[in-house]
């Protein structure tokens, strides 16, 4: 049994690739865990408004056809939003995909997940720690099951959500079952700014973690540079990380403090 003092939701994500900026969802399915241990399920298609390349469609099996008369982002936003309101946040390598692009998606829609209001379990990274390998083998080696239809959300997140409980079990000398630590200990150990980890706080200030001014304050490169700040406005870059640079921008433009 997960110990929670709020929902946890546990989910993935099935896209038309990898890129965060540029490529979209296709399905989405949620497991939403109650502190009373009851569990409520969401799994949708949707049309992502694009191509889905057939690479993509060989892994998870949603071809363009599957999802024509589904509903687009934009259609389920507030279905969604509403289910995952007060949740924190779990899932396989969600903390560098999945949370990222589901918050990308939201922010094109207008809406904001707030993600750095919520707790996040990242069940890849107690696996990185613990036994590195991929959701199959870590499936079995936890679970002693083989993974039926994986890359299938709805599949991914139960085996995810039960991987998690077998790591409970057989760590329980090293893991805390409760969200604070599972959140602290699945985190990176730095404090990312933005969901696209292009900017990072350090000491208490933000600075750029790419490029040719990384490891550089980020108010020191707009005064100095501010030819990069549009730069990267008209590039490929994450809204959320647009927006947190636009933050940090309009502070400087008008010394806000």
């Amino acid at each position: 049994m997960l110990h929670l003092n709020k929902p946890l939701a546990i989910f993935d994500l099935e896209a038309t690739g990898i890129n965060l900026a540029t490529d979209r969802v296709v399905e989405i399915s949620i497991l939403k865990i109650h502190p009373d241990q009851t569990e409520e399920w969401k799994t949708m298609r949707i049309n992502p408004t694009i191509p889905i390349p057939k690479q993509a469609s060989e892994i998870h099996g949603i071809y363009d056809e599957d999802v024509k008369d589904a509903p687009t982002f934009e259609d389920a936003a507030h279905d969604l939003y509403h289910f995952l309101e007060h949740c924190d946040l779990g899932g396989y390598n969600s903390n560098k995909f999945d949370v990222p692009m589901l918050k990308e998606e939201f922010l094109r829609v207008n809406m904001d997940l707030k993600t750095e209001k919520r707790r996040m379990v990242d069940v890849f990274r107690i696996f990185q720690k613990m036994e590195p390998r991929d959701l199959t083998s870590a499936y079995k080696f936890y679970c002693g099951k083989q993974l039926i239809n994986a890359h299938s959300a709805s599949a991914d997140v139960q085996a995810t959500y039960e991987i998690l409980l077998g790591q409970l079990k057989m760590y329980d000398d090293k893991l805390e079952n409760n969200i604070d630590f599972l959140n602290e200990f699945t985190s990176d150990g730095n404090k990312f700014v933005d969901s696209g980890r292009r900017l990072i706080l350090e000491n208490g200030v933000v600075k750029f973690n790419f490029g040719k001014y990384k490891g550089q304050p980020v108010e020191n490169v707009l005064k100095s540079a501010p030819q990069y700040y549009d730069w990267i406005m008209k590039n490929d870059f994450l809204l959320d990380t647009k927006q947190k640079l636009t933050n940090i921008y309009l502070k400087l433009k008008y010394k806000v403090k």
